[in-house]
Order: C-alpha cells, then structure tokens, then sequence
C-alpha cells in the first residue's frame, strides 16, 4: 500500500496520522469506523511498523515486510474477517493468546479486525480485557462501517477515528473503471466502503439486482396496482441474505431520493419495518409484501 493511494482516499486522516507516527503517539488501540479507506489506512500503518526502507514516517511499499503485509501475508500482522457473518469467540481467543508472544520478525505485533461489529458478544469481552490492559509492542485497530454496533465499552476505550465517505473520488473512480454515469452515481451512493464499491463494479449481479429495485420504486410511486406482484422479481434476485440486505439498502436510498414526496415518505417509514420484520426472521418476499400491503390498504 502506497501513502499516496491513501492520501487520494482519506487526504485529511493522512495528514493526522503522519504527525502522529512523527511525535511516535501511535495508540495500542483504534476504532475506524466509517469503512472509507479504513482498511487501506490501518495496513498503511502496520507496514510504517515495519517498513525496512522508510521515507520518512511512512512505508516504501516496496520492500519485503510492505509486500507481504499488503498480501495478507506477513507474520506479524494478523488480519481477523468474519466468517459467515460473524466473528466467533475462539477466534479472538486465539488471538488474545498471540498478544503475550513476541512478534516472529521483531517485538511488534499488529491486529487488523475487519467488520468488529460482527465480533460475538463474548468475543468482544474478551477482546475488552485486552484493551485496558495494554501491551506497548501491540497495535490493534477495529473496523467497522457502523459504530453503533459496536459494544459501548470497546468504543470508549479504543481510539475513534472517523473515515468519512470521499464521494467526488468515488464516482471519478467509478467512471474511470468504465461505468456509465448513472452505474456511477448510485454505486458511489450506495457504497459504504472503497473496497465494496471496487467489488461491485465488477458484478453484474449487483446491476441486475439495482435494475430490479428501481422498477419496484417506480412501481411503488406511480401507485402501480401490480406492484405486489414485482415483489417476486425481486425475490428472484436474492436468493441468499447477502443480497437481500443489499435489496433493503438499494429500496432505503432509491425511495431517499422521493423524500419530498408524501407517499416516498411514507415507503421510507415502512421499508424500515420491512427490514426489522427480516431481522426477525420473517422472509424477505412476507415482509415486502406486508409493506405493500399496508400502503395499499391505507389508499
């Protein structure tokens, strides 16, 4: 990872954080929350760690240790995903096991977890006891696109570092990849991190997926009476929970941008109760049409 890669995307967090590899006040501990460039910034970081060839306070990029942390790859630097939603509590034990251990390459050691909210509850605790008590040769840095998911404990004892979405770089990106520029516009809306909207720039299923919604939202406004039956159309778009919840957030910003209209209002305020409704368990396609249903019945 280049500083100048992360510098395009988070310009103003580069410049904090060179002045705090300067004064040496990296903290053992960091929430970024926000998702826009916050797992490039934390690799940045590991790599200033233990970059051989320095340029300053930043990383080469070029050197053993920076290829092989930006691969995921080097010994010292642990990068904790979830794995079918969540993060079990073994996995952060066995890595709170790693903290008492020096590093294999030299005294440092550094933990990247991605998508800290999906940490189990009990793996959060665990993590907790690891935070107040602080080792001077470790670095962890959480990530999350939402801090609210995050247990209020870890949040005040964590660094908050807040990774604003930059929406200019993004839809120049976009169009550069060659999307068309309403691809580009909503993508770059939707997208709560780089890394998603690099991901779904390439899927056309995403596409297929947008091109359904926006027919429902026409559907919806115009008062369409077949609306309930597009519901199925979408139903055939998102056949796991992955899509689905990418169904509720393309719905929540296509009807968003209805908000000045009374009946664009009013979807907003059900889609919400359609979405809890599937948190519970309810189906995706019960849960639209109870939506639709509502609204139709109160015409």
């Amino acid at each position: 990872m280049k500083v100048e890669q992360v510098q395009k995307l988070q310009p103003q967090l580069v410049d904090r954080f060179q002045a705090i590899l300067e004064q040496d006040r990296l903290s053992h501990a960091y929430l970024f929350t926000g998702d826009f460039g916050s797992f490039e910034m934390a690799q940045l970081l590991s790599q200033s760690l233990f970059c051989t060839d320095k340029k300053g306070v930043w990383p080469c990029g070029t050197c053993r240790a920076c290829r092989l942390i930006e691969e995921d790859e080097f010994s010292d630097v642990t990068v904790i995903r979830p794995v079918n939603q969540i993060i079990k509590t073994d996995r952060i034990r066995d890595l709170i096991q790693h903290f008492s251990q020096s590093g294999y390459e030299g005294s440092k050691q550094v933990f990247i977890v991605c998508d800290a909210d999906r940490m189990h509850v009990n793996a959060a605790n665990s993590l907790l006891k690891v935070i107040e008590e602080p080792q001077s040769e470790v670095h962890i840095f959480l990530l999350t696109a939402d801090e609210q998911l995050v247990l209020p404990t870890i949040k005040s004892r964590a660094q908050q570092v807040h990774f604003p979405k930059n929406q200019d770089f993004l839809k120049e990106y976009l169009l550069q990849e060659g999307l068309l520029l309403q691809q580009a516009n909503l993508l770059a809306d939707f997208s709560q991190g780089f890394q998603e909207a690099q991901t779904l720039a390439q899927s056309s299923a995403f596409f297929d997926l947008a091109r359904e919604c926006e027919h429902f939202v026409t559907a919806c406004l115009k008062v369409d009476p077949h609306v309930y039956l597009l519901v199925s159309r979408l139903v055939q778009e998102t056949d796991d929970k992955e899509k689905q919840a990418q169904a509720f957030r393309l719905l929540e910003l296509l009807f968003a941008r209805s908000i000045s209209l009374a009946l664009g209002r009013d979807y907003l305020e059900h889609l919400v109760l359609a979405k809890q409704m599937w948190e519970r368990n309810v189906s995706f396609q019960n849960s639209l049409e109870y939506m639709v249903l509502q609204l139709k019945n109160r015409r």
